[in-house]
């Protein structure tokens, strides 16, 4: 295996036929199901907005939550590099869709609120640092064509980059 391409496999289900398919916009459920090996199933629809279910995950809050995943884990990978104690981490992450005339929609900006608990406080101006370095390297970051940016809050955080 190559070690600079790295390869994921997931399956989608619809579970959302109601006997009758697509024979009309309110004829179908939007309910599926993602699935990867050795994990739980995940409960997939669309957003409420167009008839999915409030239960279930839909695709835009899956990619705002692998955003804020992947800052948080690239965030760790650059704080125990730099040598700062985190203790707690917790994101309220907001994105921004915009839908247009033609029945399409993008993301228009993404924006994440880490806030960071440290071991030593006296390392919260290095702590705050590694946002944007952290942005740099996020694999999903970089893969979206949004900005994304980072807001961090907490006791002396700082900061914004997109």
């Amino acid at each position: 295996m190559d070690l600079n391409s790295h390869r994921y496999t997931i399956d989608i289900e619809w579970t959302g036929n109601r006997r009758t398919g697509t024979s009309g916009y309110r004829d179908y459920g939007r309910d599926h199901v993602v699935r990867a090996e050795g994990l739980p199933d995940l409960p997939g629809t669309a957003d409420p907005t167009f008839h999915g279910d409030r239960d279930r995950w839909n695709p835009e809050q899956l990619l705002l939550a692998a955003l804020a995943q992947c800052h948080m884990l690239s965030y760790f990978h650059l704080a125990v590099r730099n040598g700062v104690g985190v203790l707690a981490y917790s994101d309220a992450a907001t994105g921004t869709l915009r839908l247009n005339r033609d029945g399409s929609g993008e993301f228009t900006e993404a924006i994440l609120h880490p806030r960071v608990v440290l071991a030593d406080e006296s390392q919260r101006a290095l702590a705050d640092s590694l946002h944007e370095p952290a942005h740099d390297v996020c694999f999903i970051a970089r893969s979206v064509n949004f900005p994304v940016i980072n807001q961090p809050v907490g006791p002396g955080a700082s900061g914004d980059n997109a």
